[in-house]
């Protein structure tokens, strides 16, 4: 049995949960929540645009009951008429890009019947991201209960929107069946600065990362307690941080960057 200590609220701009979902099937439920929670977002719909002109809808999730029609149309012909074309196509590889604040004019009047008027959705947000030759479009949408996203909300998304975009892309580029644990193992073998930490720190810290407590690390990794509390403090001052959270900052920023998606 798992012991886990009791975990704190989440903070504004946690998007934890969604990073380690990345290649599990409960990925866009996850994905979904932690966007509600940390933005109120009501749905989200993923877009894999290529350099060559062909489009597919990767995610549909959310409370549009429309949506998965939304996505076929979209990517079927809708797609050469966004009106974020232009931005989305000059974007570079492992460069967040934040699209422009909706606003009704910017699309025709087809376009904005089918996509927002008959479909319920007052706002959008978006982000993308390009990964050798495809581009990962990432929209958010609120319905019209809700009104339209309040500035406090769209900051929030500017800030959370690197780290959403770099864990959509690495969950579409990797395969389904790899584990948390095995996304967490590769970032730390082979990413500065984790990858200087020594192998049990490694464990140490990745265990961290997945929600153990640290009397459950003692019990896998074999060790005492005190061991598991001397690991983490070594590892803690290697990286130059004191806390849990500061080691989720870190993987983080890991994943939005340009080389997160490598």
């Amino acid at each position: 049995m798992r012991f886990r200590e009791m975990a704190p609220k989440p903070a504004a701009g946690d998007v934890t949960s969604a990073v380690l979902a990345i290649g599990r099937p409960d990925f866009p439920n996850i994905l979904i929540d932690t966007l509600r929670r940390q933005a109120g977002v009501s749905h989200c719909m993923v877009f894999a645009l290529t350099r060559a002109g062909a489009a597919r809808c990767l995610l549909d999730a959310g409370n549009i009951p429309t949506g998965g029609d939304l996505g076929a149309a979209y990517a079927s012909q809708f797609h050469e008429s966004d009106p974020n074309r232009d931005a989305l196509f000059e974007g570079e590889g492992g460069v967040p890009i934040m699209l422009p604040s909706f606003a009704p004019r910017m699309y025709g009047a087809r376009y904005r019947k089918i996509f927002f008027n008959d479909s319920d959705i007052v706002d959008k947000c978006a982000t993308a991201i390009w990964t050798d030759d495809t581009c990962f479009y990432v929209n958010f949408y609120r319905i019209t209960s809700q009104g339209r996203f309040g500035n406090a909300e769209r900051a929030r998304l500017q800030t959370i929107a690197p780290a959403i975009g770099a864990s959509v892309a690495r969950h579409f580029q990797h395969a389904a069946t790899a584990t948390p644990d095995q996304n967490l193992a590769a970032l730390f073998a082979t990413r500065a600065p984790l990858s200087a930490l020594t192998p049990r720190e490694q464990e140490v810290c990745r265990r961290i990362l997945l929600g153990f407590s640290s009397e459950a690390i003692s019990q896998a990794l074999g060790i005492s307690l005190h061991s598991t509390l001397t690991y983490r403090k070594r590892a803690y001052e290697r990286l130059g941080i004191s806390s849990q959270n500061e080691l989720f900052s870190i993987v983080l920023g890991l994943l939005a960057g340009p080389r997160g998606l490598n």
